[in-house]
């Protein structure tokens, strides 16, 4: 979460939790990466959690760790694994092949900011009670439409209402999050995604 290491532990576990039994409960291996996405979430901000801590504990070196780790899931896994996980899901074949596009940008964005992590050092802080990940490479107005395109937009496609309705919401808690705290975009938006 992206208001103290507690909360954070607790939205992370709790995810966790909600993923396993997810997982748990699927009917079908299509079924599988979409309900792995709470499990995903809470390795994030379990990860965010132990970076909070750090601020308090002179850790540098796990600080460092964590921060890419975070940085590596929120930048990286999600605009590839979305579209995907969404695609997997889907039997009509012009959605399909709609989902492959999103995959495509998503793989496209991801990778890039990958290569933007490796070649920039990320560096985490506290600004106004959040954590502000100093990415200036994420927020690029091409990266940023190619992110939401595969990470909200992707969902509009699938022919499962429940997925839309996810999609919708994860838009709507984007601009939530960029007027709660532009400069903690990253922190704030995944915290309201994962709910």
């Amino acid at each position: 979460m992206c208001f103290s290491a507690s909360a954070s532990f607790i939205a992370g576990t709790s995810l966790s939790a909600i993923g396993v039994a997810a997982l748990r409960n699927t009917q079908s291996r299509a079924e599988q990466p979409l309900a792995m996405m709470p499990l995903l979430f809470g390795v994030q901000q379990l990860t965010e959690g132990v970076i909070w801590l750090t601020f308090s504990h002179d850790a540098p070196l796990l600080k460092q760790t964590m921060t890419y780790v975070y940085s590596g899931l929120s930048h990286v896994l999600w605009p590839m694994y979305v579209p995907f996980a969404i695609g997997v899901l889907e039997a009509v074949r012009w959605r399909r092949r709609t989902l492959f596009a999103f995959e495509a940008a998503g793989m496209a964005v991801g990778l890039y900011l990958l290569y933007a992590m490796i070649a920039r050092p990320l560096v985490a802080e506290v600004v106004g009670g959040h954590i502000v990940y100093d990415s200036p490479h994420f927020y690029l107005v091409p990266v940023m439409v190619l992110y939401l395109a595969a990470t909200c937009v992707s969902a509009f496609f699938s022919s499962h209402g429940f997925v839309r309705l996810c999609g919708v919401l994860s838009l709507l808690s984007f601009l939530a999050a960029y007027v709660v705290h532009v400069g903690a975009l990253v922190s704030i938006w995944c915290f309201f995604a994962a709910i």
